[in-house]
């Protein structure tokens, strides 16, 4: 007993599988051994490199549903959100002084960031709140638009507090006024199902990261017939929108790792085990903990809660085995209060002692079991 409990207490929890996920066997064995030589035939034929993807994963429709579809496999994630921003900016600069676009109080900097920056340039930016779940009513979008609006980009799932957004009225809206709309699918694409053409969206981003697949892997979906003007300048890949040699290795792996999530779409066992953790916190801390985000419009692995009387910061270093986060994890290593729970009008002492638990599909009911003894134990 003395050596399984010394094993025990050393064991590392990974909770926090909203920042980075780990590479499933398949994608490992593509990293490792270059198996991308179909990548290499298809590229030789000068087709685009959303027909890597598709040829190394034929059943990914399950997360990706599309009738048209052009989608730009980009070496870096960021690179997703500036093209699609950036490109719509500069492809309307000609007609509109000021073009104008709509996001949330709730976006991630890589939305954010390149607003900011455009902003130096002349776009307007309205920024519509949300509720105290962090949801965006469609019409704050409706009356938010304008004349210049050129896009509208609301994220489909929330990397804090993991609440699901209305894309679709929203995108009915947008149709409605003839307004582009992007949608930020980085945390939902390998855990919720996803279908470009029942959302109605015209654009929509993908981080290879947050579903197994390499770091610096991402794609952009671009319905048909949207004009972007060229993120990078140079030669002609991806069809003139985004000069540089195709990564043809993290692409084949990012295939496979669509490949690998459309067998767990419809496992309910991660949201399975996030329940079984909330009710374990519950019974820990009673009244002293509190939900963050919607209680079932949310991601089946994200668990954000307050704990009173304590910084989250300080009740993580209670237990330095276990990895999770005190708000988005981009934002680490400061102690400023979370723009996301700030927005959904959360008070200083909740967001303060805010902890977001991401579950993955390694996590395992012993792991959340170890976690809630060890903090009876304190």
């Amino acid at each position: 007993m003395l050596i399984q409990f010394e094993v025990r207490s050393l064991m590392r929890v990974h909770i926090s599988r909203n920042v980075e996920s780990l590479l499933v066997g398949k994608v490992c064995i593509i990293q490792w051994h270059g198996d991308f030589q179909p990548c290499r035939q298809i590229l030789h034929r000068r087709q685009s490199s959303s027909v890597i993807v598709r040829s190394l994963a034929p059943d990914w429709r399950v997360i990706l549903v599309a009738l048209t579809i052009l989608l730009m496999a980009l070496r870096a994630s960021r690179s997703v959100y500036n093209h699609a921003i950036k490109g719509v900016f500069f492809a309307n600069r000609h007609r509109l002084k000021q073009p104008h676009f709509i996001i949330s109080s709730v976006e991630h900097p890589a939305v954010t960031e390149p607003l900011r920056f455009l902003e130096t340039l002349g776009a307007r930016v309205t920024r519509v709140p949300v509720d105290e779940y962090g949801l965006v009513d469609p019409t704050d979008v409706q009356r938010a638009i304008e004349r210049e609006t050129v896009l509208i980009s609301i994220m489909l799932a929330n990397n804090e507090v993991g609440t699901i957004q209305p894309i679709k009225e929203i995108a009915d809206i947008a149709r409605t006024h003839g307004v582009l709309i992007h949608t930020d699918a980085a945390q939902a694409v390998g855990k919720i199902p996803v279908d470009v053409e029942s959302m109605g969206v015209d654009m929509m981003s993908i981080a290879g990261h947050k579903l197994y697949a390499p770091q610096g892997i991402g794609a952009l979906y671009v319905r048909e017939g949207i004009e972007l003007s060229p993120f990078m300048h140079g030669a002609g890949h991806e069809g003139g929108r985004r000069a540089g040699t195709e990564n043809i290795l993290e692409i084949a792996a990012f295939g496979v790792a669509c490949q690998e999530a459309a067998d767990w779409i419809d496992d309910s066992r991660i949201e399975n085990l996030r329940d079984y953790f909330w009710e374990q916190l519950q019974n820990e801390f009673g009244e002293r903990v509190h939900l963050n985000g919607h209680p079932s419009k949310r991601l089946h692995n994200t668990l954000n809660v307050s704990f009173d009387g304590v910084a989250g910061y300080d009740l993580l270093a209670q237990l330095p085995f276990l990895a999770a986060s005190t708000g988005s994890a981009c934002h680490a290593g400061n102690q400023h209060l979370s723009p996301v729970l700030t927005a959904m009008g959360l008070s200083s002492e909740r967001c303060i002692g805010a902890v977001r638990f991401s579950l993955g599909r390694s996590t395992c009911k012993e792991e959340i079991d170890y976690v809630t003894k060890s903090w009876s134990s304190k």
